[in-house]
């Protein structure tokens, strides 16, 4: 069988409306990583790489992105590890593009690539904030900003729990995984928290705890503190993502149960 083209692995795995998937396609990927990533998808086909495979690449990327942004280091290199951090976590973005496509190119998808896709942006996500704490400290070691971070890591993994047992409870009662009114099931049943939620989500905060977002915001904090010397936006950053990791976990709770989601 001769090889497949580039249109042909771009088709198979990019159908129609995959970008527009609400909760599920990352913004980076509808501006500018779905463009990059069929060339990357072919390559990989023609290499013979299985979805897992890319899978367990991207959660490995993930990790030592959270590892890199650890690294302080004093002049440039804390600048640099945090450039380097930022770096493996585009491929991370790059490879969780990619899985999928393989997948769907190849008719491949599975129960199996759903877990560890899944898997793989807790122990991402949670690494790259508990790097972001020990930056912020200078070391692994007491002092609070080491506590921040892992209280923003737990606060990340806790968000993606209450939105994942929505599917574990539905499943349990015998529900389909998706409510029957579709999107209309995720705004709560109040008037005064629907308005709320909305409000809330406009100002976007939620994003500073993600992958991609942070580790950008982790480069211009360390561009900050290697103008003005020490560790000072590097702090202030961990302060605010822990911050925000706490209320989000609490919010999006409240968002959670006051909806239809559990109906």
């Amino acid at each position: 069988m001769s090889a497949p083209s580039l249109d042909e692995v771009r088709a198979g795995g990019q159908p129609p409306g995959l970008k527009d998937r609400r909760n599920e396609e990352h913004w980076a990927g509808r501006l500018y990583m779905r463009n990059v990533s069929p060339y990357f998808t072919w390559m990989f086909v023609r290499i013979g790489f299985s979805p897992n495979q890319l899978t367990y690449m991207m959660i490995a990327c993930g990790m030592l992105g959270g590892v890199a942004v650890a690294v302080t280091g004093h002049g440039t290199t804390g600048l640099v590890w945090a450039i380097v951090g930022a770096l493996l976590i585009q491929a991370y973005l790059l490879l969780d593009c990619s899985d999928g496509e393989v997948a769907r190119f190849r008719k491949r998808t599975s129960i199996t690539g759903v877990y560890l896709d899944r898997i793989g942006h807790y122990m991402s996500e949670v690494t790259l904030l508990i790097g972001l704490g020990v930056r912020a400290q200078g070391a692994w070691e007491n002092g609070g900003y080491v506590e921040l971070g892992l209280l923003a890591a737990l606060g990340a993994a806790l968000i993606k729990a209450e939105t994942d047992n929505v599917v574990v409870a539905r499943a349990k009662s015998g529900l389909p995984a998706d409510p029957e009114t579709g999107d209309r099931a995720l705004r709560p049943e109040s008037t005064g928290l629907a308005l709320a939620r909305e409000a809330v989500s406009m100002l976007k905060l939620h994003r500073i705890i993600g992958a991609v977002e942070l580790s950008l915001l982790i480069v211009a904090a360390s561009v900050v503190d290697q103008v003005t010397g020490g560790l000072t936006a590097t702090r202030v950053l961990t302060a605010a993502v822990a911050i925000v990791a706490v209320l989000q976990t609490g919010l999006h709770f409240v968002s959670v149960v006051a909806s239809r989601r559990l109906k």
